[in-house]
């Protein structure tokens, strides 16, 4: 939720344009609560998923703190009031963008998605990667290669940084009979997959310098922060002591945060700079 908030600023904060404090203000906290309504309806439609997994069993709707109804209008409420006040305070584009991203994280990830297939985190992860592009719009009314860039980058990191998630948590969704990765496919493919994944941020790393989105400033620490990425993921990969490889995929998982939040914040300095 940090990072989804965060890269929506980097977005709105690197597109070279002003709008007013207020309106910037209040539509960054728009975004916000629509993520919140789609992590609300998420909750909502996988109450049974959650009360079966140590992950997230102490939700508020499988602790009995508020119930499916309520949450179900919860979520929709908030999902109507980020919506339409994102388009009040930003523009269409903006407000379009956030009704897509919530309805796509719902019904394409949550509803179709996540129970039938494990390439579920590959597709839906666009969800997550839409808030720097509507960010974007919400400085601009625009789309265009550079916020374009910015999605890249998440919708490429996702799967691996996932992937080591459900790898340490692989009993929780084996309980919960949720088709992901090492589930379905076993831990060595799983493995394989999140090294495939990291090597793939090498080159939409490079791509925003490439269309002079970024300086230097941003690439040569972006690179060294994703070949310590591979590096990692290829430690993980290389090894075969079950033991370990939990603590591996932890550690993978733990990094590829701070390595995501940091590559928005080398954009922000390189802009500054």
């Amino acid at each position: 939720m940090s990072l989804v908030i965060f890269t929506c600023a980097v977005g709105f904060l690197t597109s070279g344009h002003e709008i007013s404090l207020i309106d910037a203000t209040l539509s960054i906290i728009l975004v916000a609560i629509g993520a919140g309504a789609a992590g609300c309806l998420n909750m909502w439609y996988e109450a049974d998923l959650d009360a079966l997994m140590t992950r997230t069993c102490l939700r508020p709707i499988p602790t009995g703190k508020i119930n499916k109804n309520q949450a179900l209008i919860f979520g929709i409420l908030l999902s109507v009031l980020s919506v339409v006040g994102l388009y009040f305070f930003a523009n269409l584009l903006s407000a379009g963008l956030l009704m897509v991203t919530i309805l796509f994280y719902l019904f394409v990830y949550t509803i179709w998605l996540k129970r039938k297939t494990p390439q579920n985190i590959v597709i839906g992860g666009a969800a997550g990667a839409l808030p720097p592009v509507i960010g974007w719009t919400i400085a601009t009314n625009t789309i265009s290669l550079e916020p374009i860039s910015l999605f890249l980058i998440i919708f490429f990191w996702t799967p691996s940084h996932f992937w080591a998630l459900s790898l340490y948590k692989a009993d929780d969704y084996k309980k919960a009979e949720i088709p992901m990765l090492p589930v379905t496919e076993g831990i060595e493919k799983t493995k394989l997959y999140i090294f495939i994944y990291s090597i793939l941020m090498i080159p939409v790393v490079i791509f925003p310098y490439l269309i002079e989105f970024s300086g230097l400033i941003y690439l040569i620490p972006s690179l060294m922060l994703t070949f310590y990425y591979n590096f990692i993921c290829f430690d993980l990969y290389n090894y075969d002591k079950n033991k370990f490889i939990l603590k591996k995929a932890k550690k993978i998982f733990g990094y590829s945060i701070s390595y995501l939040f940091l590559i928005f914040v080398l954009f922000l300095i390189d802009k500054i700079i």
